[in-house]
């Protein structure tokens, strides 16, 4: 049976061929990590590399590297005006933009605390484009996403993506490259399952203690049946899970993190995965507001995370607005 390639979905789309291009060498960029993480005790780039990104955070040696391999591949795309990332502080034009160039915002390696214990990482991406010549502007809001995905890098290697109509997960053979094995990823409305840090339990407010310790009380309290919690530290292996069996995963605002604005970032975290949420019959909001309404303020920015079955989302959004 001929298997459908990442090629011929993107080529049986309407989809412009420069961003098809663009699409292709993200895949790649994906692909070069993903062998990077796996040999990556052997080619001595495990642990710190004794760094802070713009965001204060110790990065490792592999996120340094996954950077610059999505630099170095996805500049081959002569549309791609801009790469916006988060181990870079400052836009990094790679020319001057015109009307229709496409802008590049990723994570490229997501969850690489995990990297040393040998769990699942990944890398995040969207895609969204100039508005008019010599227009510098980045930051747009999310519902002006023209594509977004993530790769995980776990028992295989899988690329996961929405170009504006559904999603579809793609998995990586030996070769490198990417065939059509989950075409239709949806989200289940309904779930016993909630990813979050408890350890920040003291620092919450009550609309999310009010949600986990109704789920935790079980059968015994008002939800009336059982939920298992579920904490990876990798957004990209928690919102795998989500849209493989259900579930909602919560990095909200608290008392410790408000002053930042929360801990995961607008552009290249929480917008390409609400993307992908909406597009899978998901839901996904700060608590208050759709995530991809938010207008940015800067290309770091940091917002609340609540997203996955629309059932539950909507539960936690309206104990939000009860407490305002």
């Amino acid at each position: 049976m001929t298997q459908t390639t990442l090629r011929d979905y993107l080529n049986g789309s309407a989809l412009n061929p420069d961003l098809i291009h663009l699409l292709e060498e993200v895949a790649n960029a994906c692909s070069v990590v993903a062998d990077r993480v796996r040999n990556g005790a052997f080619e001595g780039n495990l642990g710190s590399a004794n760094a802070t990104n713009v965001q204060g955070e110790t990065q490792k040696t592999l996120d340094i590297v996954a950077n610059d391999e999505f630099e170095r591949t996805c500049a081959r795309s002569p549309r791609l005006a801009a790469l916006v990332s988060e181990e870079v502080e400052e836009v990094t034009w790679l020319k001057e933009p015109e009307a229709g160039d496409y802008l590049l915002y990723f994570d490229p390696l997501d969850g690489s605390s995990n990297i040393d214990v040998n769990l699942s990482v990944g890398s995040i991406f969207a895609v969204m484009q100039v508005e008019k010549d010599g227009d510098r502007d980045v930051l747009h809001k999310g519902r002006k996403q023209l594509c977004a995905g993530y790769a995980i890098f776990g028992p295989s290697t899988m690329l996961v993506l929405t170009i504006g109509a559904g999603v579809a997960g793609f998995t990586s053979q030996q070769n490198g490259s990417f065939y059509l094995t989950h075409p239709q990823m949806t989200v289940p409305t309904e779930t016993s399952e909630y990813a979050i840090n408890t350890s920040r339990y003291r620092f919450w407010d009550q609309p999310v203690r009010r949600y986990v310790d109704e789920c935790v009380a079980g059968e015994e309290g008002p939800r009336e049946r059982n939920f298992n919690m579920r904490w990876a530290a990798s957004m990209v292996a928690e919102i795998h899970r989500i849209l493989i069996r259900g579930g909602v995963f919560l990095y909200p605002a608290d008392s410790k993190n408000r002053t930042t604005g929360g801990k995961l970032r607008l552009m290249y975290e929480a917008n390409p995965m609400a993307m992908l949420i909406e597009n899978a019959g998901g839901a996904a909001t700060t608590g208050l507001v759709s995530i991809m309404d938010v207008q940015p303020t800067g290309p770091h920015q940091r917002v609340p995370v609540i997203l996955g079955s629309k059932s539950e989302v909507e539960r936690l959004i309206a104990y939000h607005k009860k407490e305002s």
